[in-house]
Parts: C-alpha cells; sequence; structure tokens
C-alpha cells in the first residue's frame, strides 16, 4: 500500500509541474518513450505506460494533432505504425524533463546517494519478482 500512496502522490506532484507545458502525465510518459526508442509500436507504448492500447492510441492521435508525433509513412493501419517526435515535442521533453527530474529530486532530497541506490535496488528486486512469478 505504502508504494501505491507514494505513486499516487508522485503521479500528482508530476501533473502539477506538467499541466502548464500542457502535458498529463501519460502524454509526458509516452514522449519520453518515444525519445528512449524512436517508431516504437502502439501496442509497446501502451504497455509500457500501463494503458490500454486504445488509450495509447487516442493519446498519441492528440500528442499528433498537438504537432507533437508523427507517425511513419509506411502503409498500414496507422495505430500500428511507429510514431516519432517532432522537434517541437524535443523542445517540450526537455522542459518536461527537467521540471519532473525537480519532482523527484524533492521527493529523495532526503536520502544520501547510498540510500537511493539501495531504494533503486530494492525496488528493482521486488519488480523482478513479480515479473517471475507472473511469467509461471
Amino acid at each position: 500500500m505504502l508504494i501505491k500512496e507514494t505513486q499516487a502522490v508522485l503521479n500528482q506532484r508530476m501533473d502539477e509541474v506538467l499541466r502548464p507545458l500542457g502535458l498529463s502525465v501519460s502524454q509526458y510518459a509516452c514522449l519520453r518513450n518515444l525519445h528512449e526508442e524512436p517508431g516504437i509500436t502502439g501496442s509497446e507504448l501502451a504497455r509500457r505506460t500501463f494503458v490500454s492500447r486504445q488509450s495509447m492510441n487516442v493519446l498519441v492521435q492528440g500528442l499528433e494533432r498537438h504537432g507533437l508525433v508523427e507517425r511513419a509513412p509506411e502503409p498500414g493501419p496507422r495505430r500500428e505504425r511507429g510514431a516519432m517526435l517532432t522537434h517541437a515535442a524535443t523542445e517540450i521533453l526537455a522542459r518536461a524533463d527537467n521540471a519532473v527530474s525537480d519532482v523527484v529530486g524533492a521527493m529523495t532530497e532526503h536520502l544520501g546517494q547510498e540510500q537511493r541506490n539501495e531504494l533503486h535496488a530494492l525496488l528493482s528486486a521486488c519488480r523482478d519478482a513479480l515479473a517471475r512469478e507472473s511469467s509461471r
């Protein structure tokens, strides 16, 4: 429960700093993933951002209308085509990254570097254990 409560407050704080940039947390996560892996499909984006494929398709369409995302030109259904960031998205993403970094910094400012490293390792181990359990 503590992890979920922390995630909820983190999401709220991220929303507060992203809203003035015209982004939601889901849109930010989408742009971040597209920056890290241009051309990724909507299905993979949905998995990585914890939304349904249908929701991701609507989200990407909205980003496309705002000139932040463009789809690959290859033939086939639009939602199956990979998406890429536009120049405008790259600029907004840099500002969003700074804002989110400030939120994360505030969240961990009372932890030393060793504690941050340990927290990262412990949360990764918990995630990996649950992932292994679900693949059985």
